[in-house]
């Protein structure tokens, strides 16, 4: 459904998806296909949130302090642009 999900590519939030914070991290709703998703990370809720921010999905996650080419977060990014919870950006 999503895209292939890119550690060096440019990303955002879809912009059908709304994020609602939670203690163990936040609900992802998409209203495009009604999914709900739960981010079981306050930090990963942080990279979702300022992957539009910056030029790679690579550089969100070092400005936050996240190795994001490996482990848990990347295994969670790659998993919400497989269900179109996150959207490669379009430059410019």
């Amino acid at each position: 459904m999503g895209a292939s999900f890119d550690v060096a590519g440019a990303w955002s939030l879809a912009e059908s998806v709304a994020l609602r914070p939670e203690p163990f991290g936040a609900l992802a709703y998409h209203y495009g296909t009604r999914r709900l998703s739960f981010l079981k990370s306050p930090v990963l809720v942080g990279v979702v949130r300022a992957l539009g921010e910056h030029p790679s999905a690579r550089d969100a996650c070092r400005a936050l302090g996240v190795d994001g080419e490996r482990g848990p977060i990347f295994e969670a990014l790659t998993t919400l642009a497989d269900s179109g919870m996150i959207v490669p950006r379009v430059p410019a």
